[in-house]
């Protein structure tokens, strides 16, 4: 006799169990759902609607998954440490920096390897996915130095738009604070943007900081130090838009 099948109303759904185990986004792990991949107490399931109760064995493929405890981390990038790494890339990665208790991270915000600041790592795939996609147009904000201070023109420049490979880049805003020093925001999300947009408007930017990720400010962390965010902390990420 087959197992009963779980309330709709009990337990946690299927695909956000899957995520928390590590096995990709809440999105990704549909696919193992209908391709008939997933059993809860050998009982094959199909339907996204499905939930997991306490206490159930759920295996994919045959093999019996564990969901983490749900945990997002804000560190603080040092300079000289990347984001994800080819074969043969030798710098260290930032998901090293962190204990090997956490499982499989998902980072959000990615930096390039001379720049620094607030970086965000969860094993919520789903959380990770929303924070990164460009039409949730997630707030951020950097304080950037340059080889020389630039002139009104040029941060009006970085407002209106400037022209790279992937499309027209635009800062929400670019404020001058003092010396070479200048405040950026951006809700855009491009590869090396604020580099590359300075360096058509005839700038090297010499020093780059995340400050801030939405509501998040990266506070007194200091190179390499990171700490668990809290549920409140959370909740404002997910509320990002």
């Amino acid at each position: 006799m087959s197992p009963a099948p779980v309330p709709s109303g009990e337990g946690i759904r299927l695909n956000r169990f899957l995520a928390a185990a590590g096995l990709g986004s809440r999105r990704g792990t549909e696919e193992l759902i209908l391709g008939g991949r997933v059993r809860i107490n050998r009982r094959q399931i199909t339907s996204l609607t499905e939930r997991v109760p306490a206490g159930a064995e759920v295996t994919v493929d045959g093999k019996p998954v564990r969901a983490n405890p749900s945990v997002v981390l804000a560190l603080h990038k040092p300079r000289g440490v990347i984001c994800t790494a080819s074969a043969q890339d030798r710098r260290p990665i930032v998901t090293e920096l962190m204990p090997k208790h956490f499982g499989r991270l998902f980072t959000v915000g990615r930096l390039d390897a001379e720049s620094e600041g607030l970086i965000l790592l969860t094993n919520r795939g789903d959380l990770a996915q929303f924070l990164a996609h460009p039409r949730h147009k997630v707030e951020k904000e950097y304080r950037v130095w340059l080889d020389r201070a630039p002139d009104l023109a040029a941060l009006r420049q970085m407002e209106k738009g400037v022209r790279l490979e992937e499309g027209l880049a635009k800062a929400e805003s670019a404020e001058f604070l003092r010396g070479r020093e200048i405040r950026v925001i951006l809700r855009q999300g491009m590869k090396r943007q604020i580099r590359l947009m300075f360096r058509q408007l005839g700038f090297t930017v010499e020093r780059l900081k995340r400050i801030r990720i939405a509501q998040l400010e990266i506070g007194n962390l200091v190179p390499g130090a990171w700490r668990v965010l809290s549920e409140r902390e959370v909740r404002k990420l997910e509320a990002s838009s």
